[in-house]
Order: C-alpha cells, then structure tokens, then sequence
C-alpha cells in the first residue's frame, strides 16, 4: 500500500498506468532499433554515407507521405486504439524478417530499406491514433504531468535501449538483437488491448476534411511558430542523426558496446529534465521553457563534432553533448507538447497531428538525404557542424512568436469548436 501511495497519481489509475507501460517497453524497443539496424547495414552490409541517408530516409519517408491522409482517416474511425494494435502486431512482425532473412544469409539492403519504410509506415498510424487515445484518458490539467510521466519513460529508454541494443549486438549481432524490439511491440498491443477508454466520437467528413488540419495549423500563430520551429530543428538533426552512427564508429573508433554507453548514459541527463520540467514550468512557464530548453537541446551537440584526441577524451565529450543535450530535450518537449494539447480542438486532433507529422517530420528524410549527400561529398565532421549549428538557429522562429509569453496552458482543449 505505501508503494502505491508514492505513485504518481496518473499511475494509480489502471488505465493510464497500463498504457503507460505499453509506451514506456516499446520506447526501449524502439531504441534497440535505432542503434541496431544502422549497426546492421554498417557492420554486415558494409553501408556508406550515401546509403545510411537511404536507410534513414526510408523509414521516414511514410511521415512525409502518409501523416495528412492517415491523420484525415483517423479523425473518422470511433475505435483508433484498434488501429494500434493492428499497427504493433505488423511492426513485430515486419522486424522479425530481419533476423530470418540474416539467419538464412539472404539479408540486404533492400530489404533494410522496405522494412524502414513498412515500420514508418506503421508508426504513423500508430501516432496519429495516439495523439487522441490520450487525450481519452487524460484531463486537460494533468497533461504536464501527464507528458512528463511519458517523457521520463522516453528517458528511460534513452537510458536503457542505447546499451542494451549496443550489447545486444556485440553478443547476438545486430539483426539478433531486434527480436527484442519485436517483443516490445507485441508488449504494447498487449497492454492496449487491456483498456477500454471512452474514444470521442468520430468527425463527419464534410468539405474540406482532409486539409482542415492543416489549414488550422496555417492559421493559428502559436502552432504556426511552433512547427516551423521544430520542422527546422528535424530537418538539421537528422542531418546530424544520419551520420552520427558512421562518425562514431568509423572516425572516432568507437565500438558498438561504448557507443551504446555513451548514448545510454547521458540519457540520465533525459531523467533529470523529465523531473525537473514540471518545476521549471511552475516557475518560468511554458513559453521560457520552450525557448530555453531548445537552446539546451542543440547547443550541446556542438561539441560532437569538436570531438578528437586520445579514446577517453573524445568519450568524455560525447557523454557531455549527449548528457546537456538530452537535459535540454526533456525540457522543452514536455511544455511544448503539453501547449499542443491544449491547443488543438478535439475534432480535428487527429488531422492536426497529421500536419504536423507532415510539415515537420517531413522534414526527416529531407535532411537525412542532404546529410547523406553533403556527408559524402564533404566528409562527416564538416556535416555534422552544419546540422547542429542549423538545428541551434531554429530558436529564431519562436523569438518574434506568441510562445515567449506563453506562463499558462490555455484553457481550450475541451473546446469542440473549429476554426479553419
């Protein structure tokens, strides 16, 4: 009883804590992904520059393609949690071809490439459904308690997913260690399946249904800031995120298991600003944390490619970058994706995050490609000082905006009407 007393409140409520946990181990999975399936097309494949941008750009791809027409779709089904377990059961799925496909020493590129593109896929189905499933379990004054319980959880695998897929990979070989990201998926489903939230109910399509998000994001000041702001940061950070794997391993020597210690490790800095948020908040407010926790955000990736000298030093600073960095992630992701919340009328949620997913995620593949192509042609340190200088300057979008002075959530999120 002591224990559950100590919970946080959201946590003692059967339904959040489950759905909860299903997101908190597919966050873990997700993180052995990331680290695994570059390692795959790296060390099995052999992969270059030009081909690590393909492979990021497709499992990005569908974010820029399919966001608007999934999130028009979604805003017109009443059982959305449905779609997502559909989408966690096919996401399994398609990961585990990989490690059969190696088994049989039938692995290649390609099929890097179109199970990227399938799991991206998927992924934004799954996302789309989710920006409303939480909304059905969360009240409007707890959504930065809320988001900060999801993004300690996002810390957390930072934390735990970089060296387990690290050490995966170093004793079973990369496409081994995905089976762990399958079984995430399939943890998810199941935790889905368990509740049973009051969805709300679906929008008549009507003229002008499929760009209604998107014509509410043009409109709207705040969120018109707030994704040019973070569609700049994507597109510089995955021109970072591209090469960073190939620079570590390749120029910096860098082994598979250091290099998910490293990441796992200055994750802690993750678990730092998902507690500290809601403090910050209290005190500075939404907007200054925004603003604020960008710049601690990007500016410590500076220091990735400062990085040289002997093995300890250039560990040293890669713990720093990503320790400060991931501080600064929390900090602003929390408020920021809490203003959102707030904002965005319930009827066309779904429709919204879809343009969102499209103006700003869109913008992953693009600077993963550009990352690819300038990687190549420049070198990789060169590259990487662009994309984190690019991602530092994306704070000029929010400095003439609304956001700066933004201290409260806007009490507008039960609203239902909508202004397009």
């Amino acid at each position: 009883m002591r224990l559950r007393e100590r919970m946080p409140g959201l946590l003692r409520e059967r339904s959040f804590r489950r759905y909860w946990t299903g997101q908190t181990v597919s966050l873990i999975g997700d993180e052995i992904s990331l680290i695994a399936i570059p390692l795959a097309a790296v060390l099995v494949l052999g992969a270059d520059a030009a081909e690590m941008g393909w492979l990021k750009a497709a499992g990005l791809l569908p974010t820029l393609l399919l966001s608007l027409p999934l999130g028009a779709w979604a805003d017109r089904q009443a059982r959305r949690r449905r779609a997502m377990i559909a989408a966690d059961l096919a996401r399994a799925a398609l990961v585990l071809t990989l490690p059969l496909a190696y088994l049989l020493d039938a692995l290649t590129l390609g099929q890097l490439y179109v199970i990227a593109f399938g799991v991206g896929a998927l992924t934004v189905l799954f996302d789309v459904c989710n920006a409303t499933l939480f909304v059905s379990l969360v009240e409007a004054d707890r959504y930065v308690p809320a988001n900060s319980l999801l993004s300690g959880s996002r810390s957390m695998s930072w934390l735990a997913g970089p060296g387990a897929g690290g050490l995966l990979v170093q004793l079973l070989t990369a496409p081994f260690a995905l089976v762990a990201d399958a079984l995430t998926y399939l943890v998810s489903a199941r935790q889905l399946s368990s509740i049973k939230p009051v969805e709300p109910e679906p929008a008549p399509v009507t003229k002008g249904h499929f760009t209604a998000g998107l014509r509410w994001v043009v409109k709207e000041p705040t969120m018109r800031a707030l994704f040019a702001w973070s569609g700049t940061i994507q597109f510089f950070n995955f021109m970072f995120h591209t090469l960073f794997v190939l620079y570590a391993t390749v120029e910096l020597g860098l082994s598979a298991g250091v290099l998910g210690a490293v990441l796992g490790a200055g994750a802690v800095g993750g678990l730092i600003g998902a507690a500290s948020s809601g403090w910050l908040v209290r005190r500075f407010g939404i907007g200054a944390c925004v603003v604020g926790g960008s710049l601690g955000f990007t500016v410590p990736l500076l220091l990735v490619p400062l990085a040289d000298g002997p093995l300890p030093l250039v560990v040293g600073t890669l713990f720093l970058a990503e320790f400060l960095s991931c501080v600064g992630v929390m900090i602003v992701d929390i408020p920021a994706a809490s203003l959102q919340a707030a904002l965005i009328p319930r009827a066309i949620r779904s429709r919204v995050m879809g343009a969102y997913r499209t103006l700003n995620y869109g913008f992953r593949p693009l600077g993963a490609l550009a990352g690819g192509a300038l990687g190549t042609a420049m070198g990789l340190r060169p590259t990487l000082w662009i994309g984190t200088a690019g991602a530092v300057l994306a704070v000029l979008w929010l400095l003439p905006s609304p956001v700066p002075g933004i201290r409260e959530l806007p009490q507008s999120a039960a609203r239902d009407t909508v202004r397009t």
